[in-house]
């Protein structure tokens, strides 16, 4: 297959020009890049090499001025702004967030050549328009936003100005600068010939620059068009070509160059469906193993539509594929290093007087480079601090904590987590992390992360240089959104040989190249073509009216492109997410519904749906067999003793027993901000034990309940403090979270209060730890069964256990009608351990029998909700607890003992 460019070459070598003496202007650098190579081939017998210019650069020696960085722009645009605005203006932080949009349309207005001055005239008056409505006296907020506008000529001016005062420019200016100078630049070089190749989409100062250069007669221009595309009046990827042929003067009686009669061609066109970006990068993998056991990838293209995709590419390349050229730089702005930066700017912004709030301590230390920038002598300072704000439930801190918390006292830490840090310091504080991770990578194991850091060093060492000349950075906020504003412009760029092997590019990067085979993936709507998206101050009929271009034209520049590249192809591989419902594109692009319905391609069309294998897997036994080892793990935890709760959570799930108790896997300890609802049961349980503690063996009375309501605010606050370390009872949930706790305790003394009027209560025992042993005839070994009594008391003589739960609980769960579901029925747990509580409280007393009821603290209108025995749902209740409950209960809680250790029957994940 001969290419367009070769084609180009073969013509001019044919011709009258000698190519020595030519100069070349090509769209891109790639393509002068190929050029080069193209004509190195070409030729029989060493020359001088012509001279060759990307677009770009070929203006900007044309209008004498260097292209200036955004960042420069930036700055150069915002004190613009400061010079020409009076009254109220914007701070840099702010600015940042419309200057890029304001740059984007000078940029658009100069590259078109539109009447500035006409056009901000226009603006001004929509803005007048818009709030003419509004009562005559404006409020300051409409005076300064029609302000605005009316300043955006001077600001314009200004801004243009200081730039060409420096030699420099952004691309805009460049161009209308190069098209006021052009027929300078003509007559100085008149005895040259420019030859145009692989033009589409001309902004205007570019069309008025190479219409005088044809019109001088030193010129020639080539169009990589098809003429398919020509013909067809209707065709987008036509639209600009045809219009140049329409309305230049030199076109009208001269034949177009270039066009070829390639697209109607036998070839083969793949259209494969694939859900999601993953699954496409890892069918694309596939594909490209798949083809280079046929050939060796030389002339092949992988365009990737969304450049987004570019990391799980990278990660799918084959390792047969030794040879691949990359052309798109690869972003920093979702690396973890990235990430670590965000969370140091975010932690100083949300720093309060209290301190570092923990959630941005905690994400900052749970980022990779933390443990390598908080190691010292192989201990991880980062790892010791965070399991110390777990432990003690720091919601605030400050250096002396968390000096106090690591015992080291390294300088570095000193400014990382300074109380106070202006922007100059916390810049300082950026370039010694980066200095500190540099000396701590291994350059051998990590030159990726070395080249990273050398991008960020960059950045910071730009920051402070304008630091040095502009005062307007204030704050850290402003700091952040110039640091990742940067940032959002660094690319790591790969090395490879532009010229072989698989070639990875982005669509505007494919200009007036071909190749044999072409991947592109992410052909959807919303990716190719881009879709509406406007980000811009100018209305879309203000463009049109002052002809710069709106989404129509970029959708035709998009269809160009895509049509471009598979003209001359044999082999095309067209991939689309079949997902429509997601952020990063809509469904399958226009394009390809337009390859299939055209009559004249679609016989070498094919579409499939490519789906991932799916394997049929049987459920699997979430189950643990009872090995000797774990048999002997159980008798360990026997001797120790079995809790009531240990047994209810083997009653609830065997296995989540098997976890919890053997294992000891327990949920991650979490920061409580407010308290848990476990932590909320706690204060409860220790407050109503200091209460009652003093009064054990005594008969109360209101004298004493009276006391105790004059110590409940500061008994809580003990407590709530003991289990919440650093909790702030002030305000916020802690507040409300306090008060109810005070209102629940009240409640119950008021209850107590009122039970005294018609009974006498004792106090036997608060809090009450006891244990039983229980032998066993099947088993050679002991069980201890232990456990904590809330509450012991006498009520008119009538011995009592009582459970405080603070939970949810209904009388039906400690009533039982049928033995066998105390131990088979979740339901029944409460009932179990109030149980529990009596067969090991059976040794302490000599009554006869005994009540053991709980008694719920949100619903204490309820009162004691007690044990029961019923025959039937509906019948008369037993609440006495005899020997001969006792006994019937023991024998259930054999059986249950017996299931435990029997080696027969593994620990099962119970079915919800």
């Amino acid at each position: 297959m001969q290419n367009f460019l070769e084609q180009v070459l073969y013509q001019l070598h044919h011709s009258s020009y000698t190519l020595e003496k030519l100069t070349f202007v090509v769209p891109s650098k790639r393509a002068v890049t190929f050029l080069k190579k193209h004509l190195s081939s070409n030729i029989e017998a060493p020359i001088f090499s012509p001279t060759m210019y990307s677009i770009e650069d070929f203006v900007m020696e044309i209008a004498n001025l260097n292209y200036a960085t955004t960042t420069e722009l930036l700055f150069e645009l915002y004190v613009s702004y400061n010079t020409t605005t009076s009254g109220q203006k914007d701070d840099f932080h702010s600015f940042l967030k419309w200057g890029q949009t304001l740059l984007q349309d000078f940029n658009e207005i100069n590259r078109h050549l539109a009447d500035e001055q006409d056009l901000f005239s226009y603006l001004s008056s929509i803005q007048k328009l818009k709030h003419w409505g509004i009562a005559d006296k404006k409020t300051e907020l409409i005076s300064n936003y029609i302000a605005f506008w009316n300043n955006l000529p001077a600001i314009y001016n200004e801004f243009n100005k200081r730039l060409l005062n420096r030699q420099t420019g952004y691309q805009g200016l460049v161009y209308r600068q190069a098209y006021k100078c052009i027929d300078s630049y003509i007559n100085i070089n008149k005895e040259n010939t420019f030859i145009f190749i692989g033009f589409n989409a001309l902004n205007k100062a570019e069309s008025q620059i190479i219409q005088k250069f044809l019109s001088n007669g030193n010129a020639d221009i080539y169009f990589d068009i098809d003429n398919y595309f020509l013909e067809e009046n209707i065709h987008a990827a036509g639209y600009f070509i045809r219009n140049y042929k329409k309305n230049w003067t030199y076109l009208k009686n001269t034949a177009l160059k270039g066009v070829s009669e390639n697209y109607k061609q036998e070839k083969s066109i793949q259209i494969i469906g694939v859900p999601k970006s993953v699954s496409q990068a890892k069918y694309t993998g596939a594909l490209l193993k798949k083809l280079y056991a046929k050939n060796n990838l030389s002339n092949t293209a992988l365009v990737l539509a969304d450049e987004n995709l570019l990391n799980p590419i990278l990660n799918v390349i084959p390792k047969e594929i030794s040879s691949a050229n990359i052309t798109m730089g690869l972003t920093f702005t979702k690396s973890p290093l990235a990430s670590f930066f965000e969370n140091i700017f975010e932690l100083h912004s949300n720093k309060s007087e209290n301190g570092f709030f923990y959630k941005d301590v905690l994400r900052l230390l749970s980022n990779p480079y933390a443990s390598i920038l908080f190691s010292d002598n192989l201990i991880d300072y980062s790892k010791k601090l965070k399991n110390k704000i777990h432990k003690n439930n720091w919601i605030f801190l400050k250096l002396e904590r968390i000096f106090l918390a690591i015992q080291n006292e390294n300088p570095l830490y000193s400014k990382f987590f300074a109380d106070s840090i202006d922007t100059s310091s916390l810049l300082k504080l950026l370039q010694d992390i980066i200095e500190q991770l540099k000396q701590k990578i291994n350059k051998e194991k990590s030159s990726y992360d070395l080249e990273e850091l050398y991008h960020y060093y960059k950045i910071c060492n730009q920051i402070s240089k304008y630091l040095s000349i502009h005062s307007f950075i204030l704050n850290n906020k402003s700091l952040k959104a110039l640091f990742f504003e940067l940032l959002n412009q660094e690319k790591l760029d790969f090395e490879g040989d532009p010229v072989q092997g698989l070639q990875i590019m982005g669509m505007l990067e494919t200009r007036v190249l071909d190749f044999e085979t072409v991947i592109i993936t992410s052909v959807n709507e919303g990716i190719l073509p881009s879709g509406k998206s406007n980000n811009s101050f100018i209305p879309y009929d203000v463009k049109v009216e002052f002809g710069l271009p709106t989404y129509k034209d970029k959708d035709a520049i998009f269809t160009y492109h895509f049509y471009r590249l598979i003209q001359r192809a044999k082999n095309i591989y067209l991939l689309y997410n079949t997902e429509p419902d997601v952020l990063e594109g809509g469904e399958k692009s226009r394009f390809i519904t337009q390859l299939l319905t055209d009559e004249n391609i679609n016989q070498f069309v094919s579409h499939i749906i490519a789906s991932p294998t799916v394997k049929s897997n049987s459920k699997k036994d979430n189950s643990v067999q009872k090995t000797s080892s774990l048999i002997y793990e159980l008798k360990l935890l026997a001797a120790k003793g079995f809790s009531p709760t240990s047994l209810t959570n083997y009653i609830k799930n065997p296995l989540h027993f098997y976890k919890r108790n053997i294992l000891k896997i327990d949920t991650v300890k979490e920061v409580e901000e407010s308290i848990a609802l476990n932590t909320f049961g706690t204060i409860i349980h220790d407050s109503l034990e200091d209460f009652y503690r003093p009064l054990i063996n005594k008969q109360l009375s209101s004298a004493m309940l009276l006391r105790l309501k004059e110590e409940i605010p500061v008994v809580i606050k003990q407590n709530y403090l003991k289990s919440h370390v650093g909790a702030d009872l002030t305000k916020g949930k802690n507040l409300i979270i306090y008060n109810v706790i005070k209102k629940y305790i009240e409640n119950f003394i008021k209850t107590e209060e009122e039970q005294l009027k018609n009974h006498q209560i004792k106090i036997i025992a608060i809090e009450q730890n006891l244990e039983i042993e229980l032998d066993f005839p099947e088993l050679d070994f002991p069980i201890l069964l232990k456990g904590k009594i809330d509450r012991v008391d006498e009520i008119d003589r009538q011995l009592r256990i009582i459970d405080y739960k603070t939970g949810n609980v209904t009388s039906n769960e400690v009533e039982i009608i049928d033995w066998d579901s105390i131990i088979k029925e979740e339901k029944y747990n409460k009932a179990f351990q109030l149980l529990c509580y009596a067969l090991m409280y059976s040794n302490n007393t000599i009554k006869p029998s005994f009540e053991a009821g709980i008694i719920p603290i949100k619903k204490l209108s309820a009162g004691i909700l007690r044990f029961a025995i019923k025959q039937s749902a509906r019948g008369q209740k037993n609440h006495q607890i005899n020997s001969k409950v006792l006994s019937d209960f023991e024998l259930q809680l054999k059986h249950l003992i017996l299931e435990i250790f029997n080696p027969k029957i593994p620990f099962m994940e119970k079915e919800v």
